[in-house]
């Protein structure tokens, strides 16, 4: 589409160093949205710390694609199997951002002398379908822990030194229709988790919008990723109003717009061309 092609060139040119020497630590950031995010982030002059769940493959391709494009990025894979995973996220960050730090020189600690960064983005939350009378306890708890728990914790973990800095940027990602209360007949417990993040982003652009961190939600429509099968893209496709499933790179554009905009802060942003699912 060239209306589309116009504004993402106009987003390449107009952001390519609005975030240069920024930080970005992007939490599954080795596909679908989020790996669409940290390209866009690295051609706004970031540099990159992508977080990988289990494919070395797909984490050197994202870091290929990055460097290939003049930006800076490196990277690490770390399941997400608990709460635990969070330590084990910023530890491995600290490590890629202290190499980084060395190589360039340019220290950025904070009070105890380990690393945050200046941008998070949350791109990970596993999804489930199941009728409310089927979900069970482990059901529950485990999108619960994964989709509202755990972006949480990495909140909580970068926000004291983003209020140290005065300045900080932080993204989630909710899934359709988690703008607003509402009821779900077969994704009752992954909606209200994510749901649950808008809580999450305003009670952090209260605590911090005075000292420039802003934190907000996006919530995308039926998007095609590569890891949704055929069963999942032709569920995208008969539900979404255009017949055609969103692109990642399409959220990501309003990723960028986000990020780049202080004004814009404790929002949930549908993106989703007004599906109703």
């Amino acid at each position: 589409m060239k209306i589309f092609q116009d504004f993402d060139n106009g987003v390449e040119k107009t952001k390519r160093k609005l975030f240069s020497g920024k930080q970005a630590l992007v939490i599954g950031g080795t596909g679908g949205i989020g790996k669409e995010t940290a390209l866009l982030l690295a051609g706004a002059g970031a540099r990159i710390t992508l977080h990988g769940g289990s494919s070395q493959e797909r984490l050197a391709l994202t870091m290929k694609a990055i460097q290939e494009r003049g930006g800076e990025a490196d990277g690490f894979l770390c399941r997400i199997d608990g709460v635990e995973a969070i330590d084990r996220i910023f530890s491995e960050y600290s490590v890629c951002a202290a190499r980084a730090a060395y190589i360039s020189r340019h220290e950025r600690f904070i009070s105890g002398g380990s690393y945050s960064p200046d941008i998070l983005v949350y791109a990970y939350g596993p999804f489930k379908r199941a009728a409310l009378n089927e979900t069970n306890a482990a059901d529950w708890q485990f999108l619960t822990q994964q989709n509202l728990t755990l972006p949480g914790c990495a909140v909580s973990h970068v926000l004291p030194s983003m209020l140290e800095r005065k300045w900080g940027r932080i993204l989630l990602f909710g899934g359709a229709n988690t703008d607003a209360l509402r009821g779900f007949v077969t994704t009752t417990a992954y909606s209200a988790a994510k749901t649950g993040l808008g809580v999450l982003a305003k009670s952090v652009a209260k605590a911090a919008s005075h000292v420039g961190v802003t934190c907000n939600v996006i919530c995308p429509g039926l998007t095609d990723t590569e890891y949704a099968d055929e069963t999942a893209r032709a569920y995208n496709r008969a539900k979404s109003p255009s017949g055609k499933a969103l692109s990642p790179k399409m959220v990501a554009l309003t990723a960028m717009y986000v990020l780049a905009n202080r004004s814009i802060n404790g929002a949930i942003i549908p993106v989703d061309e007004g599906v109703v699912v």
